[in-house]
């Protein structure tokens, strides 16, 4: 039984889908905090359970009788280590015999502003003793579509990242990979480095922008500290503004810039291009 949490979100309900081509439907289990969400999945013969990362007990439940256990790291910054651990824990109990987990790039030295939990999560993850295996996902293209909305609409974006590149690839492909070490062989213990075929800059972005919109669009480069000042008079929270202004910064030092092969291969075709993302998003604004 392969066991999936975050089902209900943008990545573990792409995993679940990729799942549902290669296993019985019955063998699958959507591990969810809210199981009216995944309505649909239990439509199509997915087992749906309950499973708040913030409430231990329901993991256990969730993961009874798993041999398989994708965790898809959780979104609330600052929470996230206690949370795992508690699926780690639940996941010891249960006898889970492969933890995969959705880490960060080159998670236990990068200053990427979010590899701390995950760097913490993978050390749980190892002291455990489980068999593991550790995906460390890099940006995904989805991640842009307000700043693709908002160039189109406005016709440019700022950004203080200089001539730092992305190498990013659609949540898609990143899903796929997870579906093949879930349902292969070989992949024990072992940590893939994640990224897209391609890294590009904020003015190939907005370049590609421009050619799908039909229109020019203007990529700004800021100072930290313009770069602040603006999106503080802007009206954005005092936390958005401070993680947004240190992400351009992580990607202005290369922290996203690194690009491997290793996500093409466990998916067996070329990464989605950075382009294709904005012409889907472009097509629907």
């Amino acid at each position: 039984m392969i066991v999936v949490t975050g089902a209900s979100g943008h990545l573990g309900r792409l995993v679940v889908q990729g799942l549902l081509e290669k296993v019985p439907a019955g063998q699958i289990v959507a591990a969810v905090r809210s199981p009216e969400k995944a309505a649909d999945l239990a439509e199509r013969g997915v087992t749906v359970r309950e499973a708040d990362y913030n409430e231990p007990e329901t993991l256990t439940s969730a993961l009874d009788g798993a041999d398989k256990v994708l965790l898809v790291s959780g979104t609330e910054f600052g929470k996230r280590v206690r949370q795992h651990q508690a699926v780690v824990e639940a996941a010891q109990k249960a006898g889970v015999g492969h933890l995969v987990y959705t880490s960060a790039p080159k998670a236990d030295t990068s200053k990427l502003i979010l590899a701390p939990e995950h760097k913490a999560t993978e050390e749980i993850i190892r002291f455990s003793g489980l068999t593991y295996t550790l995906l460390r996902n890099g940006w995904y293209n989805e991640n842009y579509q307000p700043t693709i909305e908002q160039a189109v609409r406005m016709g440019g974006f700022i950004g203080s990242a200089g001539d730092g590149r992305v190498s990013s690839a659609a949540r898609a492909d990143y899903a796929a990979a997870a579906v093949t070490v879930l349902t292969g062989e070989g992949h024990e213990n072992k940590i893939y480095e994640l990224s897209g075929d391609v890294a590009w800059t904020y003015a190939d972005f907005a370049a590609e922008i421009g050619k799908v919109a039909g229109k020019e669009i203007a990529y700004t480069d800021l100072s930290p500290e313009q770069h602040k000042a603006t999106l503080t008079e802007a009206g954005l929270p005092e936390e958005t503004v401070n993680f947004v202004v240190a992400l351009d910064a992580n990607i202005k030092e290369g922290e996203l810039a690194g690009t491997s092969d290793e996500l093409h291969a466990l998916i067996g075709r070329a990464t989605t291009p950075i382009a294709t993302t904005i012409a889907e998003i472009v097509t629907e604004i």
